[in-house]
């Protein structure tokens, strides 16, 4: 049952593998790949490091893994942010591993001393990595027995590797206690078929949000941020709404997830920052009809560091959004 399992979730994996990226619950944590306009917009300009893990359905054989690492910072010299992600993907139990490295800028524009705006540019590079040894097929199936036979399938030498270019742009408005962004990934739609042309679908997200203090006991003061985040990558859409409560050091949220005909999933998260560095922890409680396939949720950990720099020579309004 549990090798059926496993080759069903593969099977899906091929069914949206071009339909779907891969999606972070703490998105906010992961703000270069959300979002390119995010390049540079960390406290005070100063330069981060993030690193992002997230391990979904763990309970089916770790089917998909994905890992994540970004660095960026303001330039003044620049006029805005750079940045470099490198993330990879590990789907079917690692039957398909894609890998990319992306290089971004976002180019800052205060309108006025209540509101700013930031237009990112992204240039990627992909490659997708195919293991055809693990993959079954119909005619290695005997009714009795299972699994027996060899495959006859003609497998080209060249259809294990694919890489290509790949370019996106996002845009992001924000006051003190408002913001908002748009991001289009995928603008050329560069083909990723292994055998075939496959193109690799645009994927649009939009994202909104606020940041209001509640009340201040001593130096801490309490602050709600609701948000909400709607992505569109061919036929499929996600929507994750919510909200995070920020007091002190301490940070909680509560989402939940859906696409348009399926509830999928409570995100319950919990963070901790501080001056040099932030850690959040997030777990998606799968309510969907896969909760009968024991895939134990997903879980993901963020951790960012804040390096130190001189003050900015000139004023810098940075984004109130959300930690996580």
């Amino acid at each position: 049952m549990r090798s059926l399992v496993l080759v069903s979730a593969f099977i899906l994996m091929g069914n949206t593998a071009n339909a779907q990226d891969p999606a972070f619950s703490q998105f906010y944590s992961n703000p270069l790949y959300l979002n390119p306009a995010f390049a540079g917009a960390t406290p005070n300009g100063c330069p981060r490091a993030v690193l992002n893990y997230r391990d979904q359905w763990p309970g089916i054989g770790r089917t998909y893994v994905t890992y994540s690492a970004s660095y960026d910072g303001h330039v003044d010299a620049l006029g805005g942010g750079l940045g470099l992600i490198i993330a990879q993907d590990k789907s079917g139990s690692g039957n398909l591993n894609t890998l990319h490295a992306s290089l971004l800028y976002s180019y800052h524009l205060e309108v006025n001393r209540e509101f700013a705006v930031k237009a990112g540019f992204e240039a990627s590079y992909r490659t997708l990595n195919l293991d055809w040894t693990n993959l079954t097929f119909g005619d290695m199936i005997d009714p009795t027995y299972g699994f027996i036979y060899e495959t006859q399938e003609d497998i080209p030498n060249n259809a294990q590797n694919v890489s290509f270019p790949d370019f996106s742009a996002g845009l992001l408005g924000y006051s003190e206690n408002f913001f908002a962004g748009f991001a289009v990934h995928h603008l050329t739609q560069p083909d990723q078929g292994f055998i075939s042309v496959s193109s690799l679908p645009r994927k649009f997200t939009a994202h909104i949000g606020g940041n209001f203090p509640l009340s201040r006991y001593k130096n801490n003061v309490t602050t709600i941020s609701p948000n909400f985040l709607y992505q569109k990558q061919q036929d499929f859409q996600q929507f994750n709404y919510g909200v995070y409560i920020n007091r002190g050091p301490i940070v909680g949220g509560l989402w939940t997830r859906n696409s348009i005909k399926n509830f999928d999933s409570f995100i319950v998260m919990f963070g901790l920052v501080q001056e040099a560095f932030k850690f959040g922890y997030s777990y998606d409680i799968t309510v969907s009809n896969l909760k009968n396939s024991n895939t134990l949720g997903a879980h993901e950990l963020s951790f960012t560091m804040f390096m130190p720099c001189r003050s900015r020579s000139k004023s810098f309004n940075t984004i109130s959004c959300p930690q996580f």
